[in-house]
């Protein structure tokens, strides 16, 4: 997504409205670097799949991530399913879960793509959402019009895909349902209008149109996700407290930008202001480990995934992951994978094929 390394979105800077607010949520998303460095290799792409008008009784079962993936050749990926109101009120509920109130203005998240209710009004027999809808996905955001005749309610729903293990850093924090109110200041309205001006175009088939809408599709699950950082109780712990948290999310930067830079407790410390014991006392409180512990593992998420989407030798997957040595990074891949790097990567391939 070229908003993280500084680039605006292109195909869109002609939008007097989206470029303003986009500036803004660049200055703003500056302060969640940690999470920008996270986004970038985690191959986050996403799309706006459904507009619907929907009148109440209404009820959809949705089937979770794993049946809208192939609709969009990302059967291999991890989906994250959200259904951003527009207008009207709805109600999002999982399998013998409560059920959370959605007002316009709202977006609600599956970041592990559970199957999920969404309706208004009185309790309905719910319908299958793909069965129902299929036809709509082949026909990009040409509006569908669903119900009893009462009530309106507005929405758009939108998908990410991204890579599964490495993803799992942000995502294993987060619950299996939570939404945020992602309007109401004037600083908001960049983005709703945004998605209001690419809905209501009714195209969303052609390649231009597939482009703006899977860049808007990002932007506010980022936004959502920035969001609820921000509102997470000061007592919390766990990785998305820890990115919020000053010197930490700054550690965190660190390790993510520059993963196979040779980090030390003792460098961290002078790069963060702290000395050595209080930071890895920090680190420990939110993490639950040592930041050395916490780099081990992601270089090996890394070399995992470098194993599997490239054709480089073990040896330069090593390297590139901080490994001094190709008989090191064997002896600790084998070890956190049960496998060499080498025995890894085929399997992977095999099972892909």
């Amino acid at each position: 997504m070229e908003l993280y390394d500084g680039r605006l979105l292109e195909g869109l800077i002609d939008r007097p409205v989206f470029l303003s607010g986009a500036l803004r949520f660049a200055e703003g998303f500056e302060k969640m670097d940690v999470l920008s460095e996270v986004l970038k290799v985690v191959k986050l792409e996403g799309a706006l799949f459904f507009n619907a008008e929907f009148s109440a009784p209404w009820c959809v079962s949705n089937p979770g991530g794993g049946s809208v993936a192939p609709y969009f050749s990302a059967e291999s990926k991890h989906i994250i399913l959200y259904h951003f109101l527009t207008e009207g009120r709805a109600y999002a509920r999982l399998p013998g879960g409560r059920r959370v109130e959605l007002s316009a203005g709202d977006i609600v998240v599956l970041p592990h793509g559970d199957t999920h209710l969404l309706g208004n009004g009185v309790p309905e027999k719910p319908v299958d959402s793909m069965r129902t809808f299929s036809r709509n996905l082949t026909e990009g955001l040409k509006l569908a019009r669903f119900g009893g005749g009462g009530e309106i309610t507005r929405f758009v729903c939108g998908f990410l895909s991204c890579e599964p293990r490495l993803s799992q850093v942000f995502l294993a924090g987060l619950p299996p349902i939570f939404k945020v109110h992602v309007v109401g200041q004037a600083a908001d309205q960049w983005l709703e209008h945004s998605i209001r001006f690419s809905v209501d175009q009714e195209t969303g088939a052609d390649a231009g149109s597939q482009i703006v809408t899977a860049k808007l599709a990002e932007l506010l699950f980022v936004e959502t996700l920035r969001r609820y950082i921000n509102l997470l109780p000061a007592e919390e712990i766990g990785w998305l407290a820890g990115a919020r948290d000053e010197a930490i999310g700054q550690v965190l930067a660190l390790l993510h930008k520059e993963p196979a830079h040779p980090w030390t407790i003792s460098n961290l410390a002078r790069q963060v202001g702290l000395s050595r014991t209080r930071l890895a006392e920090r680190f420990r409180h939110f993490l639950g480990e040592s930041p050395m512990a916490y780099l081990a593992q992601w270089r090996l998420k890394l070399g995992a995934e470098i194993l599997q989407s490239t054709d480089d030798s073990v040896a330069e997957v090593a390297a590139a992951v901080g490994y001094g040595s190709e008989a090191g990074f064997n002896r600790a891949f084998k070890r956190e994978f049960a496998a060499p790097p080498a025995q890894f990567r085929r399997r992977q391939k095999a099972g892909a094929g």
